[in-house]
């Protein structure tokens, strides 16, 4: 499995330390709040909602270099759409497993 990474941020930051652990302070706050709504959206069966829920925590995915948990992302937020939960278990996995790595750093 993937793991998190901080490679893109580091990227864009040009050496910027103040910018890298002001990217990171913001990409921990939205994803603990992101996380939440996810869990709280399914247990209430708001599958709308929390289609847009996993569009939005997408973006975080992404910024840590995970690109297939990205596409699996993708991929559960069409289905979730459509009714469909099966590979719920699946996106929380990986969503936990992010919110271990941002809460070591």
């Amino acid at each position: 499995m993937e793991k998190p990474n901080l490679n893109y941020i580091q990227q864009i930051s040009g050496g910027d330390k103040d910018f890298e652990a002001s990217m990171l302070t913001i990409l921990k706050e939205e994803f603990i709040k992101e996380l939440s709504l996810i869990k709280k959206n399914f247990k209430k069966e708001d599958y709308i909602q929390l289609s847009f829920n996993i569009h939005k925590i997408k973006h975080k995915i992404s910024i840590l270099g995970m690109e297939k948990s990205f596409e699996l992302a993708s991929e559960i937020e069409q289905e979730i759409k459509n009714g469909n939960t099966e590979q719920y278990a699946n996106l929380i996995i990986i969503l936990e497993r992010i919110g271990v790595y941002l809460s070591d750093k």
